[in-house]
């Protein structure tokens, strides 16, 4: 070997172990930065006519565990979409509170039922009349209350979808604008790992909204996929669309064409079920609670308040009513009809002849909701009837409790263990979710940067920068030699 070819060698080496320093304090400084992928650098032997010549220095590669990092944004999806199944269940139990708590819906109906005894006991105390009055007001509330916060749910989970379509037709752009600054930066032979971090930061948002696959393409680009196959960006970004809706009431649908359904690139798409282009992720989760948790808890609900007002409308123990009259509880005033079914919690109310507030007596509750004027004092035969009427067993017309006789309390206990117990299969669905993505997300990190082995790498870069400079003077040395003869 020649000396000018040992002085090669050597000029090699040192630009091999600085540019080899340079990657290691870029790990280091960046050791606590989310999305930041550990760099690696990539050597060759030079060679020239089949001699090595020295080292080469091929570029910088990012290290990623591809397997790992498809497994972890799939968790994240998970995650996100049982998150928000147990977060709607959650509020729906909060909302009918507890039996124990007074104010929640079987705490409203025993404090009804309890007025109920107490008036038929006193009969002529115009105290306990206006006391089953307003207990009676409070229970038609409570259902208001619920049916409002369902709706409340619906309207937040449609505001939610407008939003994450926004983020997606946004993140998507951004992809592809990522896409071709790699692909340029790289025929000019420019490193583009910060701008690949950028990009994999960005396609993570996307894989919270829904599950996707992605694909690599060369020059850097990238393509991504749903899991059921719908394009994303495979080159130009797709476009998804929606219409958010100011109101929603429990009539409204996606089926009747009131609600908004979603749109890829100008075609419906299908919403929720196995087979959506977006199933499994949050966006999925939204329109599921839109579109079919929030109403089937709404029917449930409007199954138990048509029971109630069947109690006291359908059942024969007020003789004082014509037919067609409404009885204690109405449906906004009005007779309750089977064919207006839907949403009547929202719309049941006391019977405004009883509610001195509205002009009626609480007098009527003794003497009857069609009497025109007071009876004797001490009849408690009606009062007694609608106890009766109340703790009845009977098979509701309605709703997925039907085919078992229940009292309306037990009815009303049964709606809360179904939402109850629906909520804890979801949070432990929304355990083992983040359970998964926590653990993914570890092993993620396991490919990070350790601090202490770029240490330990720093440390041979540093040996072999110093044995590539003693070549060096080795060689100014020979040179001084022969200069000197």
């Amino acid at each position: 070997m020649t000396i000018s070819g040992s002085l090669s060698n050597a000029l090699s080496g040192l630009i091999a172990a600085s540019r080899a320093a340079e990657v290691v304090s870029s790990n280091v400084a960046n050791a606590m930065t989310e999305g930041y992928a550990r760099r690696e650098l990539d050597l060759s032997a030079r060679s020239l006519a089949g001699i090595g010549t020295g080292v080469m220095v091929d570029g910088v590669s990012r290290v990623v565990d591809k397997v790992v990092l498809a497994d972890r944004r799939l968790a994240d999806a998970s995650a996100a979409a049982a998150d928000l199944h147990a977060g709607f269940y959650t509020r729906l139990e909060d909302s009918i509170g507890l039996p124990e708590e007074g104010a929640s819906l079987s705490g409203r109906m025993a404090a009804f039922e309890a007025a109920l005894a107490d008036a038929a006991a006193r009969p002529d105390s115009d105290t306990r009349l206006m006391t089953l009055v307003d207990t009676a007001g409070a229970l038609t509330g409570q259902f208001n209350a619920i049916s409002t916060d369902i709706q409340a749910s619906r309207m937040e989970a449609d505001a939610q979808i407008a939003a994450q379509v926004d983020l997606l037709n946004d993140r998507l752009a951004k992809v592809a604008d990522l896409n071709a600054s790699i692909r340029n930066y790289q025929g000019q032979g420019q490193d583009t790992a910060a701008l690949m971090d950028q990009r994999q930061a960005i396609v993570d948002d996307i894989a919270q909204v829904l599950p996707l696959r992605v694909i690599e393409r060369d020059h850097g680009q990238i393509a991504i996929y749903t899991q059921a196959g719908a394009a994303l960006i495979d080159g130009r970004p797709s476009t998804f669309s929606f219409q958010q809706t100011a109101m929603i009431v429990p009539e409204m649908s996606i089926g009747t064409g009131a609600l908004s359904g979603l749109h890829l690139n100008g075609q419906p798409i299908g919403t929720t079920g196995a087979y959506s282009p977006i199933a499994g992720g949050s966006l999925s989760a939204l329109f599921e609670q839109r579109d079919d948790l929030a109403p089937a808890a709404q029917a449930e609900l409007d199954a138990l308040a048509r029971d109630l007002i069947d109690r006291f409308q359908n059942s024969g123990i007020d003789p004082s009513l014509l037919p067609g009259n409404a009885g204690l509880f109405t449906d906004g005033g009005a007779v309750f009809v089977a064919a207006d079914e839907i949403g009547v919690a929202g719309r049941l109310s006391l019977n405004a002849l009883v509610n001195p507030s509205q002009g009626g007596a609480p007098w009527r509750l003794r003497d009857g909701l069609g009497a025109a004027a007071p009876g004797p004092a001490g009849n408690n035969g009606l009062l007694l009837a609608m106890s009766d009427a109340l703790a009845q067993t009977r098979v509701p017309a309605s709703g997925q409790f039907t085919g078992v006789a229940r009292s309306a309390s037990a009815l009303g206990a049964e709606f809360l263990s179904w939402i109850s117990s629906t909520r804890q299969s979801r949070e432990a669905d929304q355990s083992f979710a983040l359970a998964k993505a926590d653990t993914l997300k570890s092993a993620e990190l396991a490919d990070g940067v350790d601090t202490d082995a770029e240490m330990q790498t720093l440390l041979v870069i540093e040996r072999a920068y110093a044995a590539n400079a003693r070549v060096i003077k080795a060689v100014e040395d020979l040179l001084q030699s022969l200069l000197s003869i």
